[in-house]
């Protein structure tokens, strides 16, 4: 399970074959089902093979981590909103005053139910696992990119490729500095509560 052919063949089947695969049109159960046993799978390569300790660093610079996302979070929150505003300005913060309460359960079940899960296999098990497979860091990241975009594409939106790409860039750039996962797990919670907040987050599989 340590083999370099072993990784290749582990990383087309979680990052590629099984994203795909949500993009036809089978039973929803299979695909939770083909979900689940795969994150159990990555618990256990982490676990087991990796022997990654589920803890929180001492070696945290909260300060410099705050700085550098609220100002991302700023650039973020001001592009988005004049997107949402020029594009359909009935959807602007729609959910979130129509309808708080579900605002309030979606950000919750959002960032512990989807953002933790999805970062300990697009950040910590791929920065753990897969660095020996490619020689040149900046295309490590990139492909990091990529194959989080790809997780996306059963939503068949190029606007939320282009989204996840860029947000894939982000938090493993975030990641390849802070070996954290609570830290791009945070970021990644930000960013994606505030697209549900600011109404686009249809395009995402939330509620409107």
């Amino acid at each position: 399970m340590r083999s370099i052919s072993y990784k290749w063949i582990e990383f087309l089947i979680l990052f590629i074959f099984i994203p795909i695969s949500y993009t036809f049109n089978y039973h929803i159960v299979i695909k939770m089902i083909i979900g689940i046993l795969g994150f159990v799978y990555v618990i256990y390569i982490l676990l087991e093979i990796e022997k990654k300790a589920f803890k929180m660093s001492r070696n945290i610079n909260w300060k410099l981590f705050l700085k550098e996302t609220l100002l991302k979070f700023l650039i973020i929150a001001v592009l988005t909103t004049l997107f949402v505003y020029f594009n359909n300005k009935s959807l602007l913060f729609s959910v979130m005053l129509s309808k708080p309460l579900l605002w309030v359960f979606m950000l919750f079940v959002y960032s512990f139910l989807s953002v933790y899960p999805q970062e300990l296999i697009y950040r910590t098990l791929y920065f753990q696992r897969y660095k020996s497979l490619f020689k040149c860091q900046h295309v490590f990241i990139l492909i990091n990119a990529l194959v989080f975009a790809m997780a996306h594409m059963f939503f068949k939106n190029s606007l939320v490729l282009v989204i996840t790409f860029l947000g894939g860039l982000l938090f493993a750039i975030t990641y390849y500095k802070t070996k954290s996962t609570l830290l791009v797990s945070i970021e990644h919670a930000m960013y994606g509560c505030w697209l549900f907040t600011v109404g686009m987050g249809g395009m995402l599989g939330f509620p409107t």
